[in-house]
């Protein structure tokens, strides 16, 4: 019986992927970004499969702590930091990691009198805005820190690009990777700056430590060059399956509101996937989805649990197979008929979708 609303996750698809990474930074270090439920493809089942890499990323401190309790002995990094003791002593306590974005952390962590040595990240904000240091005042910070003797040294550094995927303007990351260059080249530690975009575009940007997020789920970073393009392999699959078909006839109007109308007589297919899957709301007319591995336009609105696709000429009958994204179609092309990006549509599923494993 084929499944209704349901997720494939191929893990031999992240190994591929993450052979890519190497590939293209043979001599960094991997930091691989699994947070968000790593992207919506489940936290611990991409860290056990993320064999060999040298330290993982979460944002947050609950998705650390979470990991480690999971039975995770990789280093972890937590993205976000800290905002006060008590969420600092839980870091230190759970053996994690941090970034250190702010002079307010830097605060926190010198009054600290525990035992325990502190590894820690430091951000320099060099174009971002969101977190960081700006560099006016990234080597007092520097300084603090090395005053303190319970922090591991020398320290790490990092930033983080805002436009790396941007084929057509590359003036940002290039003045990004110009400041941190300059700000950090007197100290010593290990430097990291390449998100999935930086890693294949930017080679220069390529230092001691990489950190690969999206390529991992074999999703192009790019607007330009499809992940088959890239030699990436997606790792989900979106399924579901045909319950109804019928014919309406010209002039007759198709789900809320009736904003697709039929110019003649069409055979309709109801499947059996909404928004409350996961599926994007707003997925314009045409979107496409495969019915037994063809393609076939979306038709009307998407609704909580189903959507209508106009079947043309094809001989189905309720059961048939159906694939929302996943091989054959790309999850970047939902996006774009979608008005997002696949980062939304990764992390959208919702809790009621099976999901089976492949490894």
């Amino acid at each position: 019986m084929t499944l209704a609303a349901h997720v494939s996750i191929d893990l031999t698809a992240v190994k591929h992927n993450l052979d890519k990474v190497r590939q293209l930074a043979p001599a960094a270090k991997i930091l691989a970004v699994i947070k968000a439920n790593a992207y919506g493809h489940g936290m611990v089942r991409v860290a056990e499969a993320l064999d060999g890499v040298d330290a993982v990323a979460v944002a947050r401190i609950t998705e650390g702590i979470y990991l480690r309790n999971t039975g995770c002995v990789k280093k972890i990094v937590v993205l976000e930091g800290f905002v006060d003791e008590s969420e600092l002593l839980n870091l230190i306590d759970s053996d994690l990691e941090f970034v250190v974005h702010s002079e307010g952390q830097v605060d926190i962590i010198e009054k600290y009198n525990g035992a325990q040595q502190i590894s820690l990240w430091l951000k320099l904000d060099t174009g971002m805005n969101r977190l960081g240091l700006k560099a006016v005042v990234f080597s007092s910070v520097y300084q603090r820190l090395m005053l303190c003797n319970h922090i591991k040294k020398p320290l790490s550094l990092m930033t983080h690009f805002s436009s790396a995927d941007d084929r057509n303007d590359k003036s940002v990351t290039e003045r990004q990777l110009a400041l941190f260059t300059e700000t950090v080249k007197d100290y010593p530690g290990s430097k990291s700056l390449a998100n999935s975009a930086a890693i294949i575009d930017w080679p220069r940007s390529i230092a001691d430590w990489v950190r690969p997020g999206l390529m991992l789920y074999g999703v192009s970073p790019f607007l330009t060059d499809s992940a088959e393009q890239l030699g990436l392999v997606p790792v989900m699959s979106f399924h579901s399956r045909l319950i109804s078909v019928k014919v309406i006839e010209a002039g007759e109007t198709v789900g809320y509101s009736g904003t697709w109308v039929a110019t003649g007589k069409t055979r309709l297919g109801v499947i059996a996937i909404g928004y409350g899957d996961g599926y994007p709301r707003y997925a314009e007319i045409g979107t496409p989805v495969l019915v037994n591995g063809i393609r076939v336009p979306l038709v009307g609105r998407v609704s909580m649990d189903m959507i209508t696709v106009d079947l043309g000429e094809m001989d189905v009958v309720p059961g048939a197979q159906v694939t929302l994204w996943g091989d054959g179609l790309p999850v970047e092309e939902i996006a774009k008929y979608s008005k997002t990006i696949p980062y939304t549509l990764l992390c959208g599923i919702t809790q009621r979708v099976k999901v089976t494993v492949v490894s």
